[in-house]
């Protein structure tokens, strides 16, 4: 058995009971630990979460894990509130957390920058002189024009300007260029990583998103077919789609046939109103229901009863995806790169970009076939389910990352 090495990993957000970036944070480190021993570096907001949930949920690799909570001063943070400013507040504890984990003076062997970053922001942990592993690195593309012209133009205002940002800091960014050059391994959370980086080290392709197996038991038979969607109510996951798709599904219903089916939107945001109108406009306000943001059990409850998962997101990720594959629901989404790789026609039907309309028509004619073929729906829940064992539980993340250390410390 080879000896076990100590990874340094900075981990920016990290909570066991939450979901997506805080509970990728908190898995990673815990796959981290099923091999190796692990430092791990995060804010001092999350020790409160993390301790509570370590004390009631017990575990044999806490052993393996040190925790070190770090953050910068008041007078350097008080303007941050929430999500806003995160992105800059976080650039600023990166530089900030390099001489902190230099005063600790602790022995480790392999540098690993974690989470909460994407392919514009640098890291500066090959400063420490270890070999340097970064990511799973993200790249959210831009939301095609055509999918933002039913909301307010401030929306595409906003996602150009974070484009050029962008721009600039892959044309311009010493350091982001310096942290490309340092990695000895990136992990490309998609594919399109490449596309923007000059990468000349080792490169795998390695999606952040994962989940744990809930339990999984064989479907059973719905009083409805039931579609599940869930998100931040906001334009970047597409739910406009959602309601449309459904609502043309319908219509090509009988009118006999249209009580058996049903729209569940969980999720909060800006955009409930426009939502909740467009239901009414698309004739589908009884068929639909919005459920306010919920814990990430009682999410777990409704992926149960349902029949498929409907995810038209332009993000270049989406933990709900795993989630979903891992109760067994073919997932319907964009032929982007987040999704739309996460999938194969084997378990999920992934619409490629095209004008609005026929965008709608695509989703449409998806959930249709789940429908009224039964036999397929049958097959494609079997390899939701196959796929998630295969590629989406938690333990094969574990598994790769410590292939690279390995591979690392040859």
């Amino acid at each position: 058995m080879s000896k076990q090495k100590t990874i340094l990993a900075t981990a920016y957000a990290v909570n066991p009971y939450k979901g997506s970036e805080d509970g990728m944070g908190w898995n990673f480190i815990i796959q981290i630990a099923r091999f190796n021993n692990v430092i791990a570096v995060t804010r001092e907001n999350n020790r409160g979460n993390i301790e509570k949930y370590m004390a009631e949920v017990p575990d044999e690799r806490y052993k393996n894990i040190r925790f070190l909570y770090f953050d910068l001063p008041y007078w350097m943070r008080f303007w941050k509130k929430g999500g806003r400013g995160a992105m800059l507040y976080y650039w600023m504890w990166q530089r900030g957390v390099i001489p902190f984990i230099r005063r600790q003076k602790y022995s480790f062997d392999i540098v690993h920058n974690l989470n909460f970053h994407n392919d514009w922001t640098p890291s500066y942990l090959w400063k420490l002189g270890k070999p340097f592993v970064w990511g799973p690195v993200g790249h959210h593309p831009r939301i095609p024009a055509q999918y933002l012209a039913p909301y307010k133009k401030s929306y595409w205002i906003k996602d150009r300007l974070t484009w050029v940002i962008k721009k600039a800091f892959w044309k311009y960014s010493s350091a982001l260029r310096k942290t490309a050059l340092k990695a000895d391994v990136v992990c490309n959370m998609n594919r399109s990583v490449k596309d923007v980086l000059s990468l000349p080290g080792m490169q795998i392709t390695m999606p952040s998103v994962a989940t744990e197996d809930f339990g999984y038991s064989k479907p059973v038979s719905h009083e409805k077919f039931t579609l599940i969607s869930a998100g931040r109510l906001v334009p970047l996951k597409g739910f406009d789609l959602s309601i449309k798709a459904f609502a043309r599904f319908m219509r090509q219903l009988p009118k006999a046939q249209r009580s058996d089916v049903e729209l569940i939107i969980v999720g909060s945001g800006p955009e409930i109103e426009f939502y909740t109108n467009l239901c009414v406009s698309e004739g589908v306000k009884d068929l639909v229901t919005f459920v306010s943001w919920i814990e990430r059990t009682a999410l777990m409850q409704l992926f149960k009863s349902a029949s498929a998962f409907l995810f038209p997101s332009h993000e270049g990720a989406g933990m709900v995806v795993a989630e979903a594959l891992s109760f067994g629901l073919p997932v319907i989404c964009l032929d982007n790169s987040g999704p739309g790789e996460f999938i194969d026609p084997s378990c999920g039907f992934a619409i490629p970009p095209q004008p609005y309309d026929e965008t709608v028509k695509g989703l449409s004619i998806a959930i249709q076939t789940l429908y009224q073929q039964p036999q397929t729906h049958a097959e494609m829940c079997e390899n939701a389910r196959k796929h998630f064992k295969h590629h989406f539980h938690w333990d094969i993340r574990g598994e790769q990352l410590n292939d690279i250390y390995k591979k690392l410390s040859a």
